[in-house]
Protein backbone atom coordinates (compact mmCIF):
# COMPACT_ATOMS: atom_id res chain seq x y z
CA UNK A 1 0.00 0.00 0.00
CA UNK A 2 2.82 2.46 0.82
CA UNK A 3 4.54 1.57 -2.43
CA UNK A 4 1.41 2.49 -4.39
CA UNK A 5 1.13 5.83 -2.56
CA UNK A 6 4.78 6.57 -3.31
CA UNK A 7 4.22 5.83 -7.02
CA UNK A 8 1.17 8.12 -7.14
CA UNK A 9 3.09 10.88 -5.38
CA UNK A 10 6.01 10.53 -7.79
CA UNK A 11 3.75 10.69 -10.84
CA UNK A 12 1.93 13.73 -9.46
CA UNK A 13 5.22 15.49 -8.74
CA UNK A 14 6.56 14.81 -12.23
CA UNK A 15 3.37 16.14 -13.83
CA UNK A 16 3.62 19.34 -11.80
CA UNK A 17 7.26 19.71 -12.81
CA UNK A 18 6.41 19.40 -16.52
CA UNK A 19 3.70 22.03 -16.22
CA UNK A 20 6.05 24.38 -14.37
CA UNK A 21 8.78 23.88 -16.97
CA UNK A 22 6.43 25.11 -19.68
CA UNK A 23 6.12 28.45 -17.90
CA UNK A 24 9.79 29.27 -17.33
CA UNK A 25 10.33 31.75 -20.14
CA UNK A 26 8.58 35.11 -20.55
CA UNK A 27 5.59 35.13 -22.89
CA UNK A 28 5.44 37.72 -25.67
CA UNK A 29 1.64 37.44 -25.69
CA UNK A 30 1.54 38.95 -22.20
CA UNK A 31 3.74 41.93 -23.17
CA UNK A 32 3.39 44.94 -25.41
CA UNK A 33 5.45 44.99 -28.59
CA UNK A 34 7.81 47.58 -27.13
CA UNK A 35 8.31 45.58 -23.92
CA UNK A 36 9.03 42.33 -25.80
CA UNK A 37 11.53 44.00 -28.15
CA UNK A 38 13.20 45.77 -25.20
CA UNK A 39 13.52 42.51 -23.27
CA UNK A 40 15.29 40.78 -26.16
CA UNK A 41 17.52 43.83 -26.71
CA UNK A 42 18.50 43.95 -23.04
CA UNK A 43 19.35 40.24 -22.79
CA UNK A 44 21.02 39.68 -26.17
CA UNK A 45 19.57 36.18 -26.43
CA UNK A 46 16.78 34.41 -24.58
CA UNK A 47 13.96 31.93 -25.04
CA UNK A 48 10.50 33.52 -25.21
CA UNK A 49 7.09 31.94 -25.25
CA UNK A 50 5.20 32.90 -28.39
CA UNK A 51 1.93 31.09 -27.71
CA UNK A 52 0.25 28.60 -25.41
CA UNK A 53 2.71 25.80 -26.20
CA UNK A 54 5.26 27.43 -28.51
CA UNK A 55 8.59 29.07 -27.84
CA UNK A 56 11.59 30.36 -29.77
CA UNK A 57 15.09 31.58 -28.99
CA UNK A 58 15.27 35.28 -29.83
CA UNK A 59 18.61 37.04 -30.42
CA UNK A 60 19.71 40.60 -31.11
CA UNK A 61 22.71 39.92 -33.36
CA UNK A 62 23.94 37.19 -35.69
CA UNK A 63 26.86 36.57 -33.32
CA UNK A 64 24.46 34.75 -31.02
CA UNK A 65 23.91 32.14 -33.75
CA UNK A 66 26.08 29.12 -34.56
CA UNK A 67 28.50 29.34 -37.50
CA UNK A 68 26.17 27.25 -39.69
CA UNK A 69 23.18 29.52 -38.95
CA UNK A 70 22.11 33.03 -39.87
CA UNK A 71 19.91 35.57 -38.10
CA UNK A 72 16.42 35.82 -39.60
CA UNK A 73 13.90 38.50 -38.53
CA UNK A 74 11.57 37.26 -35.80
CA UNK A 75 8.00 38.45 -35.52
CA UNK A 76 6.01 37.33 -32.49
CA UNK A 77 2.47 37.93 -31.28
CA UNK A 78 2.24 40.46 -28.46
CA UNK A 79 -0.57 41.90 -26.40
CA UNK A 80 -0.99 44.84 -28.77
CA UNK A 81 0.11 43.38 -32.15
CA UNK A 82 -0.37 40.15 -34.07
CA UNK A 83 3.17 40.31 -35.47
CA UNK A 84 5.77 42.40 -33.67
CA UNK A 85 9.44 42.53 -34.68
CA UNK A 86 11.28 41.58 -31.47
CA UNK A 87 14.70 40.65 -32.88
CA UNK A 88 15.99 37.65 -34.78
CA UNK A 89 16.05 33.88 -34.57
CA UNK A 90 18.83 31.59 -35.74
CA UNK A 91 17.99 29.59 -38.87
CA UNK A 92 20.04 26.91 -40.60
CA UNK A 93 21.89 28.03 -43.74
Amino acid sequence: MMFRAAIVALITLSLLTVETMAQIWPSTTAMTCTAAASLVASRGALVVGTGAETYERAVTLKWFCESDEYAKPMFAPTRDRNACFIGYYCAAK
